[in-house]
């Protein structure tokens, strides 16, 4: 395998978000392009035979993000929206994992996460990480960040 890559999708709001996750990541959005960009004309039906798009729809799409690439720290997060007569349902079953070697680091992107999101588990010390915590963000994206010497589990 080359590699492994996590690829996030979201409703409209793929440019915001990526572009919040370079600031967070202290990354650099490598790629971002829209529908519009595309050498064929942007998706008006589902290839399965879903829904087909209005005229509107079609329209709105255009200016939605179709594919979106952000290096940081020698890793890479690809993110896209779902275009808008797609049926979107969140992004579900999954989490992003951040290590950091300095804690004070993991809490610092732990804190941005957190910002306007949820904290399932609070930003603290466990019995195999100097810190843990567990957030989804404002743009519904689960992450856990460790930070820290990682410990000896028994």
């Amino acid at each position: 395998m080359q590699y492994l890559q996590p690829y996030l999708f979201f409703n409209g709001t793929c440019e915001e978000a990526i572009t919040f996750y370079a600031k967070v990541l202290g990354g650099t959005i490598s790629m971002l392009a829209r529908f519009k960009d595309a050498p064929m004309p942007p998706p008006s039906e589902d290839p399965d035979g879903g829904p087909k798009a209005t005229p509107e729809q079609i329209k709105e799409n255009e200016n939605r993000v179709m594919h979106a690439r952000l290096d940081f720290g020698g890793q890479v997060l690809l993110a896209s929206d779902c275009p808008s007569h797609f049926k979107y349902d969140g992004i579900q079953g999954c989490s992003i994992t951040l290590g950091f070697a300095e804690v004070a680091e993991g809490e610092k992107a732990f804190n941005a996460l957190a910002e306007g999101g949820q904290v399932g588990m609070p930003f603290s010390e466990t019995f195999w990480s100097e810190r843990f915590g567990m957030v989804v963000d404002r743009f519904g994206v689960s992450w856990m960040v460790n930070a820290g010497t990682p410990k000896a589990v028994p």
